[in-house]
């Protein structure tokens, strides 16, 4: 019997290497995702705020994360928290406030009940996506609830322009203007919803169109005006700059299927993006884009965020070295999420398809990383 279990153990010893390379790959930039901002509780906080503010946009990154990692026990916590005290217990009774902290008088709460639409949108399809990939009804019911809620509460139809999501419930209209923001509608979050009732369809190609138009020098602007008689205009309060918000502008289009009919065109149209990232070495981190004049570099997580962009560039392998050796740090909340978006498609974890589904690598044994 000594002799079988030696035998055994030696048998085991020799196919332990070739088990653990099967194993499910584990998603290191998400396991520190985790430790560095979400509470046991079910709260992305932003360290680098003196608040430390939780946002709507953070939730709904986390819950997109959770889903692409697999991890439901962190979904549902992060679903919980955010319905609790976001959203006054109910989410499919009303938008979630985009904005909790600390107060002046040292009370926790919301700091600014003004909705966020881009957070509601991804929080809308993490629900309607884990209801389908995991199978559980009361998800999709919660995200069909929502995004009927946006519908109703954060659209409005542009004369002249046609039906759009507003950046909030709020505050974005005003006699014959309306502000816009392009990295609130990512392409694929449009193609998922144009399959329900809605605006949803007819709001694709005129996102397009703002996609476009916005960028006539082929940079993304942050922020832009709809004039009903003048067409699109630079926003007054917040100029022309494409900075910290546009750079997910070129992340969800690099991160559209390859036969998106909309891909090619929006490649296109924002080459030079590309070629200024190529000239300095990094993305500039900000750009005049009625000029086309670019200042200064980019966090690490502009880099990671145009590692989709710029597949099959040669300027890729420049920014994937600098993501690889500048992993960012438990103080870098948006470079963090950048990162896990841009990096973690470049390594395959998951993907989209032309109709806008998630296609998670979930059982996908580990490749090297890049």
């Amino acid at each position: 019997m000594k002799g079988i279990g030696r035998g055994a153990l030696l048998l085991l010893l020799v196919l332990l290497p070739l088990t653990s390379r099967a194993a499910p790959c584990a998603w290191p930039a998400w396991q520190a995702f985790r430790q560095n901002y979400v509470s046991e509780q079910g709260r992305v906080i932003d360290t680098s705020s003196p608040q430390k503010i939780t946002t709507s946009e953070g939730q709904s990154y986390g819950l997109f994360f959770a889903l692409a990692a697999n991890d439901r026990e962190t979904f549902d916590t992060l679903l919980q928290w955010t319905q609790d005290n976001l959203a006054r217990g109910d989410l499919s009774a009303r938008l979630p406030a985009w904005l909790w902290g600390e107060n002046a008088q040292k009370q926790w709460g919301v700091l600014d009940d003004n909705s966020a639409s881009d957070s509601d949108l991804w929080i809308a399809y993490s629900l309607l996506e884990a209801g389908r990939l995991w199978q559980v009804h009361r998800y999709q019911s919660l995200g069909t609830l929502l995004l009927q809620r946006i519908a109703r509460e954060e659209t409005a139809d542009l004369p002249g322009l046609g039906v759009m999501l507003l950046p909030g419930r709020k505050g974005f209209a005003r006699e014959g203007r309306w502000t816009l923001n392009p990295s609130y509608q990512p392409p694929q979050l449009l193609a998922r919803m144009a399959r329900y009732h809605g605006p949803w369809q007819a709001m694709r190609a005129v996102n397009q169109r703002l996609l476009l138009e916005s960028s006539p020098k082929g940079f993304a602007p942050d922020w832009i005006d709809w004039v009903k008689t003048q067409g699109w205009q630079p926003t007054a309060e917040k100029h022309s700059a494409g900075s910290y918000n546009a750079i997910r502008v070129y992340l969800w289009a690099g991160m559209l299927a390859d036969d998106d009919p909309d891909k090619a065109a929006l490649l296109q149209r924002w080459q030079p993006m590309a070629q200024a990232t190529a000239r300095a070495g990094v993305p500039p981190e900000s750009v005049d884009t009625v000029s086309g004049e670019v200042s200064g570099g980019g966090p690490v997580g502009f880099s990671a965020a145009l590692l989709p962009f710029l597949h099959g560039d040669p300027a890729l392998a420049v920014q994937r070295q600098r993501v690889a050796q500048n992993p960012p740090g438990g103080g870098a909340y948006y470079s963090s999420v950048l990162t896990l978006f841009g990096q973690g498609w470049d390594q395959q974890r998951f993907r989209f398809n032309s109709e806008g589904e998630l296609v998670p690598q979930w059982d996908r044994q580990c490749v090297s990383s890049h």
